[in-house]
């Protein structure tokens, strides 16, 4: 299954001190390319994880030096994302708030139109909910409305993205069926006869989170559990696994959020 915030094992993990705090990051070692630039690249995720692309053969001073040139940078970074994880409040089905779809940012409007038909549709910019007339079950039928359009979409989407990965899993015989489910600890899920439960919310997500997830329960098909040859054959059919999942954990408070 593919758990929201699950930790992995063989982590790569230094710290540093900053002012009166300790910081800590992760280390994540990626094959060089012959004739490619050597370099080390800093992230800092919405969910305050720091994380440090590094070649597989940079010594741990080099990565520890390259840390500290831009330890004000990652300190101000942390202080942005902890005190807007501070201030993720749920939602009200108002004009104004923001949603997700496939990563990108829109902001709700709600309209009453007493002669048209209650519908969501997505337009610059905007996901606008068009309600009949406004009344006391306004904010229910508003999130009831936003999370039926939210699964029709995630349905169309997850099943072409299934199609195009499915080449790549070459170790699946036909196409496994899915249903969509909205779980609260889990993006994805994979039964012992193969077939696949997607939660919706992941719609909201960029389009290379919703392929680590199904690629991620599609590899439970050869390997039930989470051993280290399940780990392999991830690998194999998306190297760089571990950033995906660590830019959908950082937002999955935030595309969770109802």
């Amino acid at each position: 299954m593919t758990s929201i915030n699950a930790s992995e094992v063989d982590k790569e993990e230094y710290g540093f001190v900053y002012g009166d705090e300790a910081v800590t990051y992760e280390v994540v070692r990626q094959p060089h390319t012959e004739g490619k630039k050597r370099k080390i690249t800093i992230k800092v995720h919405p969910d305050c994880n720091l994380i440090i692309n590094a070649p597989d053969d940079a010594l741990r001073e080099d990565i520890h030096e390259a840390v500290m040139k831009r330890a004000k940078w990652i300190n101000d970074a942390l202080s942005n994302f902890r005190t807007h994880l501070e201030n993720v409040q749920p939602k009200h089905y108002v004009s104004g708030e923001m949603q997700f779809y496939l990563g990108r940012r829109y902001v709700l409007k709600v309209v009453e139109e007493p002669e048209g038909i209650s519908n969501v549709k997505m337009t610059r910019g905007k996901l606008l909910v068009t309600l009949k007339r406004f009344n006391e079950d306004k904010q229910t039928l508003i999130k009831t409305l936003v999370s039926k359009w939210y699964k029709v979409r995630a349905e169309r989407a997850f099943h072409q993205r299934l199609a195009e990965l499915l080449p790549q899993a070459t170790w699946v015989t036909g196409i496994p069926s899915f249903r969509v489910l909205s779980m609260a600890k889990q993006w994805g899920s994979c039964s012992a006869k193969g077939s696949l439960m997607l939660n919706p919310h992941l719609i909201k997500a960029p389009k290379e989170c919703i392929d680590y997830v199904i690629l991620h329960e599609l590899c439970h098909i050869a390997e039930h559990n989470h051993s280290e040859r399940f780990w392999r054959l991830l690998s194999s059919v998306m190297p760089h696994w571990k950033d995906v999942k660590s830019r959908l954990d950082g937002m999955a408070e935030l595309y969770l959020n109802e």
